[in-house]
């Protein structure tokens, strides 16, 4: 048979990957922040005739190949090529070094960590440096994960407090098209859902290189009518760094589920405590003349301490033709963190500050779904209401000296609350051809009481104290047409946002001596835009290989850049960034799983056409996962990074962070009752950056002034893992 012109050109661009991975060297926008567990991008129920027919030829699929997460079929499902969804299945046997890895399952994402391992990682998705989650959302059972006006950075993101054996799925989008989701999601966002109940209980012990210990118990047991689900896990950790990290993290889970049929809810607590010493980045000047060794600290003080307590709830209830979701959460989170990132520019004391605060956080998301025909047109209509409340108390800088406070810089109260309304539109048009359109309208309102500055001066405090809110509305709408020879086509367009520090929307005077600031330069606004749009292939032609291809476009308004010497963000102008992405899921075996993801982004400032420091331009992460009738199973990973611009020197030179590659190991043999496993880590001792800055430090026998710092890859590493099913 001849074949068609795109399945020619796909078998070209899949030769090519192939290639590439043999040749590898080493208006404004609106939001809402609360996301709930029913607004599901990828499973809507619907009871048309055009939904029962994909449905059944997802079950049909389903029960002929075994499809999972990235393999499973959503051609006539999603509304972008750069959505997708993956499970458990694919993390079984897939080698985590840290909790901020499940985020990398996102094709093109990228978590680092430039501190310890208690703190948010660093991420990076589609050339943003997301800091620590700024422009990209995570939501955890309906919980949203990112945090608003935070004492470590604005979006600030820690999934230490999930248990990776627990997560059911995480599903996950790219762009500014998906009208349930709001703030920090002009990146992209993810979902992750958490088991409901165990079919055997897992009892888990890990043992591994420079003392790495955990212990993770798991079960659940039938209660009434429905199911109890009960965890524990118990992490100790002191890491290569030459300042042991003494890290010692607790986190436990409650869950109780009830499903009716046509209605069911759960509910959910959890609980997450963790303690740690940090080893910062370091100059790479001082590594480099010997007075720092390449695992070494700046200051051996440097740590802190969170908390996190939350407790949710979700209700659904469906007809014929409807369906309701609801999600209502609560949770108590507190940081203390102390960090030293320049060294001694204040002097022999040196650079470390604390930042501090404690949040009471409440929220609920609420969607009604109708599945219609109108003037013969079969459309799914979905409407829903988001709101978000933040109290941070005592938010508070410090200058420090061994964790011990020097001086106040700035402590304030702070409310942020967010609503959120959205109006979502699937139809039908023809048996080819779809539209999603979405409106979305939010609001933010600040409240901040500052309570002290540097100089300790009332009539500042009281001068930036204050209200200040903004309303915004943020268009989306995709085209999808197909499919043809299992291949859709995808187009979208939209408005997204992240919010800002509240803080800095009220500042009127310089908290440092009182003289007014120029609001133009110095105030920002409550939320900043996004717009972007993509055009993209999803494929399924050849049998067993999921294909997506995209192109993609993003503009915002403002960036957020961050400042070492200061542990803080600074406001910065327009940018533009566009690139291409290229992922791969084949299953040409029952026993064999392949994957390959590419990614090439460019990210530059709009006024100069300077590239934007600490933007990723090249991500790679391709593996292969074996699983052998009798039990055995083998992985292998190569996790790749490069194109990362720092900025200009001293000099007015270009400074490049160069490339990263690591690669993961992981075999076992697993039975029903038991699974050994063994994970190598960095299999080939790589030390090149975890992450890398460009900014100012001086610390003795270093290089004064502007230079690289740097934070090492951990080296090679090997975990051993026995695991009990009872």
């Amino acid at each position: 048979m001849k074949k068609k012109p795109l399945i020619v050109a796909l078998e070209i661009i899949l030769g090519l990957s192939c290639a590439t991975l043999q040749a590898a060297p080493s208006a404004e926008p609106v939001e809402q922040e609360t996301q709930s567990e029913p607004a599901e991008q990828v499973k809507q129920p619907r009871k048309t005739k055009h939904a029962a027919k994909a449905e059944k030829a997802e079950e049909l699929e389903a029960v002929a190949v075994e499809e999972d997460g990235r393999g499973k079929n959503l051609i006539g499902i999603a509304g972008s090529a750069s959505q997708g969804e993956v499970d458990q299945k694919q993390f079984e046997h897939r080698p985590f070094s840290r909790n901020g890895e499940l985020i990398e399952v996102v094709p093109g994402a990228v978590a680092t960590q430039h501190s310890g391992s208690g703190k948010a990682n660093q991420y990076f998705l589609r050339g943003f440096n997301l800091d620590h989650g700024t422009d990209f959302t995570t939501y955890v059972d309906g919980i949203p994960m990112n945090m608003t006006t935070h004492a470590h950075g604005q979006g600030y993101m820690d999934i230490n407090s999930i248990i990776p054996e627990l997560v059911k799925k995480v599903e996950y989008g790219k762009g500014p098209y998906y009208a349930e989701v709001g703030d920090f999601s002009a990146a992209g966002y993810a979902k992750m859902f958490t088991v409901d109940k165990l079919d055997k209980g897992i009892a888990k012990f890990t043992a591994g290189s420079f003392d790495y210990y955990r212990t993770l118990v798991a079960n659940s047991s039938k209660v009434g009518d429905g199911d109890l689900l009960y965890a524990g896990e118990f992490n100790l950790y002191n890491g290569v760094w030459e300042v042991p990290e003494d890290s010692k993290k607790f986190n436990g889970q409650l869950r109780y589920t009830l499903d009716r049929g046509d209605w069911g809810m759960s509910i959910n607590g959890k609980a997450y405590t963790n303690s740690w010493t940090a080893t910062n980045q370091i100059p790479q000047a001082a590594v480099d003349n010997g007075s720092i060794g390449l695992y070494g600290s700046m200051d051996p003080t440097d740590g802190g301490e969170s908390n996190r307590y939350s407790v949710s709830s979700s209700f659904w209830n469906q007809g014929d033709n409807w369906k309701n979701d609801a999600n209502l959460y609560a949770l108590y989170t507190d940081l203390h963190l102390f960090s030293n990132f320049s060294g001694f520019t204040r002097g022999p004391e040196g650079d470390q500050i604390l930042q501090s605060e404690r949040r009471i956080q409440t929220g609920g998301h609420f969607e009604h779904t109708r599945y219609n025909k109108l003037f013969g047109f079969e459309m799914d209509n979905s409407v829903g209401l988001q709101f978000r409340n933040d109290q941070i108390l005592d938010l508070g800088l410090y200058e420090t000296q061994a964790r011990q406070i020097l001086n106040t810089v700035s402590k304030s109260n702070v409310g942020v609350t967010t609503v959120g309304t959205y109006f979502k539109n699937t139809t039908h048009w023809h048996e080819k051809v779809r539209t999603v359109a979405g409106l979305r309208g939010d609001f933010i309102n600040n409240e901040v009481e500052v309570l002290d500055n540097k100089n300790h001066d009332p009539g500042i405090n009281a001068a930036n104290s204050g209200s200040r809110g903004k309303a915004m509305v943020s268009p989306k709408l995709s085209l999808v047409v197909g499919p043809w020879y299992d291949t859709e086509y995808f187009f979208n367009v939209g408005y997204g946002y992240h919010s800002n520090d509240a803080r800095g929307t009220t500042l009127q005077a310089n908290p440092n001596d009182g003289s007014p600031v120029d609001s133009a330069a110095a105030r920002i606004r409550p939320a900043a835009w996004s717009r972007g749009g993509e055009a993209g292939i999803r494929s399924n032609y050849i049998p067993g290989l999921s294909s997506t291809f995209a192109l993609w476009w993003l503009e915002s308004s403002q960036e957020l850049v961050f400042v070492g010497d200061e542990g803080t963000t600074d406001v910065t102008g327009k940018s533009h960034r566009y690139g291409v992405e290229f992922t791969n899921y084949y299953k040409p075996f029952e026993w064999l799983t392949l994957d390959a993801d590419f990614a090439l982004t460019t990210a530059k400032y709009a006024a100069d056409n300077a590239y934007i420091p600490n933007s990723v331009g090249r991500v790679v992460s391709t593996g292969a996962t074996i699983e052998a009738p009798n039990g055995l199973f083998g992985t292998i990973r190569l996790r790749h990074f490069g194109r990362v611009y720092l900025g200009q020197d001293d000099n007015g030179a270009d400074q490049w962070s160069g490339d990263t590659n690591i690669v993961n190991l992981g075999a076992g043999y697993k039975q029903k009752q038991y699974k050994f496993e063994i994970d190598i880590f960095n299999i080939l001792g790589s030390q090149s950056n975890d992450i890398a800055y460009a900014y100012g430090y001086e610390y003795p026998q270093g290089s004064a002034g502007s230079g690289i710092l740097k934070h090492p890859v951990e080296p090679r590493m090997v975990r051993g893992t026995i695991t009990v099913n009872f």
